[in-house]
């Protein structure tokens, strides 16, 4: 564990603004999110959290591949986040963090901040999860009953210090959703919910004050980032998934 590891990433002390939205188009949300960085950015808000679900879309970062995408002609929106495709939809906990990082920043160290905010959420209901070298996000290990699973995809940009888009746990989606896709360009792994894992219905409900609570005490280090809760894989994943766009 690094100093960094237990000290805030924030630039300030100042209370995050946490605002829990319920279900809202992904276009407002993304427009919301836009209002709230050039706010954060000018000095002229603070440090803001969404925490919302939306109504099924797809979404794809810049680093999406033609391949990656629905067969199908399902519409797809292109973002400026980084990562590749991924679905939003009834059922899953989206998280927007919106918060002026402290200098130097560290942008590889604020997506590990995040993965360590949800491994908790899910230990907290019972699911033991962790990370896997070269891919960002939060995953199960392979075992009898599939192989490595993601139950939670991080992808974020960083425009004039400030953070946007965030994070989305699997709480009790149609997991069917992805199959029109590629999820995060991960061909050689699955995706799977809370509700998957615990066989009972875990809603975005329950799911909500946990994730609200671990990132933010993620965010200020007292949720310090663990070094033991790499997955055990005999090789280098061969899609490393880079979820982050920086621009200064």
């Amino acid at each position: 564990m690094t100093a960094n590891a237990i000290r805030s990433c924030r630039a300030t002390t100042d209370p995050v603004d946490v605002r829990e939205i319920g279900t809202i188009d992904y276009l407002k949300a993304w427009d919301l999110q836009r209002e709230c960085v050039n706010a954060r950015a000018d000095g002229e808000g603070p440090d803001t959290m969404l925490l919302l679900e939306h109504p099924s879309v797809y979404t794809a970062g810049k680093r999406t591949q033609p391949e990656d995408r629905p067969k199908d002609g399902t519409p797809v929106i292109d973002v400026d986040r980084g990562g590749r495709i991924t679905w939003h939809g009834p059922g899953q906990l989206v998280g927007y963090p919106i918060v002026k990082l402290a200098d130097p920043i560290d942008v590889v160290q604020y997506v590990r901040r995040l993965e360590e905010a949800l491994i908790h959420v899910c230990e907290r209901l019972g699911v033991h999860t962790g990370r896997v070298e070269g891919r960002s996000g939060v995953w199960l290990p392979a075992d009898d009953r599939g192989p490595e699973r993601k139950i939670a995809a991080i992808g974020i940009r960083v425009q004039r210090g400030v953070t946007m888009h965030g994070f989305e746990l699997n709480c009790n989606a149609d997991m069917s959703a992805f199959d029109k896709i590629v999820p995060c360009g991960i061909s050689d792994a699955g995706t799977t919910s809370l509700s998957a894992e615990l066989g009972r219905d875990v809603t975005v409900a329950e799911a909500l004050p946990l994730a609200r609570e671990a990132v933010l005490a993620a965010l200020e280090g007292e949720l310090a980032v663990s070094d033991d809760r790499w997955l055990p894989r005999p090789q280098t994943p061969s899609a490393p998934g880079v979820t982050f766009a920086l621009q200064n």
